[in-house]
Parts: structure tokens; C-alpha cells; sequence
């Protein structure tokens, strides 16, 4: 007499997977909704808010918006406060790049967030941001004439030793913390979901441009154009860097051109 023990049928069948595939939909639905909340679906509900709080107050024309603001009065607390924000601002990007890490299958070379194809990366990134670059500057010149733009001032840190560091930090910040989830994560995941690619595209335009409506309406068309081109590209090189090397020149020529010389313009965040 036999004395095996039967064992458990490891094999799906097709109700099991049938069974499945909606608890798997309401999960990254569910996850999606955690990582924009916890990052730049944030912002966007507040840069709503502070848009609406501008608006009723005066004309978005005669009010100024101040990037990389002071945090602290005393030069070293500045310091430690503006080190701790981008610190902090960069944890949902280790969040998502966790998440899409799955067992031999890394998530940086998921999103093509390596520098494995520097002559692509760069040449596309140095091409992205002359590009919008230029149609920043000119949306930003016709939303200050037609009144829907407030002034911008890239950098409105005191001039400390550690200014120009810490401005070119904030520009890699934004520039990783919006491509990796904006772009990255999002078009992953909404992928997954069945979302078609134009869709897709336009939603992450959209959210982009969101986030940055407490600058005015014109920031917020620039914005959904430059994520419609970003989009664009990553669809062609599904690789997430070129568009961060795009966006951190872009931020870093904003902030430290400010800084430096003084002149009000405005790129992007």
C-alpha cells in the first residue's frame, strides 16, 4: 500500500486567473493612488488650491511666485532644511522603484533609469531641453502679457556659499522625482491597467501640468506640451533618463541663471 501523500495541484487554471486579474487591477489602481498622494498628485491638489487662493485675492499678473524659497533665518538651519526637503521629496522615488522591482528584473532598468546608453541619453536630453527650453520661455512671455502667469522667480535663497549646490540639488530633485513618476511609474503601471498609449500620454501631461498651476495658467499649458513631448519620447526610447537629464539642465539653467544674474524667468517648476 502507497503511503505518498497527495500533493496540492500547483497549476492555475482558467477561473483562478479569471478570479485574479480584477484583484490585481484594484491593487495597482489602489497602489497608484497611494504613490500620487504621497508625491505629485499632492502637489497637484494644493497648487489647485494655491491657484484659487491667488486668484482671489488680485490679478495673477501683479503677484510673484518664489521658488526655492528661504526656509530658515539662520544660514546653517537653512541649510539643514533645504538639504532635508530634497532629501525627503526623493523618498517616493525610492518607493515606486521599489515597488516595480520584481525578482531578477530590476526596476532601473525597467524604466531605462541607468546610464547605459549615455550617447542616447544625453543627446536626446541636450535636444529636449533646448527644445522646451525655448517654448517655455516664449509661453511664459505671452501668459505674463494676456495676465494668466505670475511673475516667477527661479531662486529666492539668500546668497550663502552652499547657494548654488543646493539650487543645482533641487534642479536633480524635480527632475527625478516628476520623470520617474510621472513618466516612469506611471506609464508602467497604467500600461498594466489596459490603458491605451495616447491616453496614457495625455494623462501624464495633465497630471504634470497640475502640479504646477499655482504659478498660473500659462506654466500650466507649457507644462502638459513639455509632458506631451517627454511623454512622446519615452514611447520611442523607453528610457526615463534622457528626460531627467532634460529637465534637471532645463531647472538648473533656471535656478542658477537666476540666482547668478537675476532675471526672472521661468522654467518649468
Amino acid at each position: 500500500m502507497s503511503t505518498e501523500i497527495p500533493k496540492a495541484s500547483t497549476t492555475s487554471t482558467p477561473d483562478d486567473v479569471n478570479r485574479s486579474a480584477p484583484v490585481q487591477r484594484r491593487r495597482i489602481t489602489a497602489e497608484i493612488a497611494i504613490v500620487l498622494g504621497l508625491s505629485l498628485g499632492q502637489s497637484a491638489v494644493y497648487a489647485v488650491v494655491n491657484l484659487l487662493d491667488k486668484l482671489s485675492q488680485a490679478p495673477l499678473a501683479a503677484q510673484t511666485t518664489r521658488l526655492n524659497p528661504v526656509l530658515n533665518d539662520r544660514q546653517y538651519f537653512d541649510l539643514t532644511y533645504q538639504l532635508l526637503g530634497i532629501f525627503f521629496a526623493l523618498v517616493p522615488v525610492f518607493l515606486v522603484l521599489f515597488l516595480l522591482t520584481e525578482p531578477g528584473k530590476s526596476a532601473f532598468r525597467t524604466l531605462g533609469f541607468t546610464f547605459s546608453r549615455p550617447r542616447v541619453d544625453f543627446g536626446l536630453g541636450f535636444g529636449l531641453a533646448m527644445v522646451i527650453g525655448v517654448g517655455t520661455l516664449g509661453v511664459y512671455a505671452a501668459g505674463r502679457a494676456l495676465g494668466i502667469t505670475t511673475a516667477i522667480e527661479p531662486a529666492a535663497l539668500d546668497a550663502y556659499w552652499w547657494t548654488v549646490p543646493v539650487l543645482i540639488l533641487s534642479a536633480l530633485r524635480h527632475a527625478v522625482v516628476e520623470e520617474v513618476i510621472v513618466v516612469g511609474y506611471l506609464f508602467h503601471r497604467l500600461k498594466q491597467l489596459g490603458w491605451s498609449m495616447p491616453v496614457i500620454i495625455i494623462t501624464s501631461a495633465l497630471l504634470r501640468g497640475s502640479y504646477h498651476l499655482y504659478q498660473g495658467f500659462g506654466p500650466f499649458i507649457g507644462n502638459v506640451l513639455m509632458g506631451l513631448i517627454f511623454g512622446y519620447a519615452y514611447t520611442r526610447t523607453k528610457r526615463v533618463m534622457p528626460l531627467v537629464i532634460a529637465h534637471a539642465l532645463l531647472d538648473i539653467a533656471g535656478f542658477v541663471g537666476f540666482a547668478l544674474f537675476g532675471s526672472a524667468i521661468g522654467i518649468g517648476d
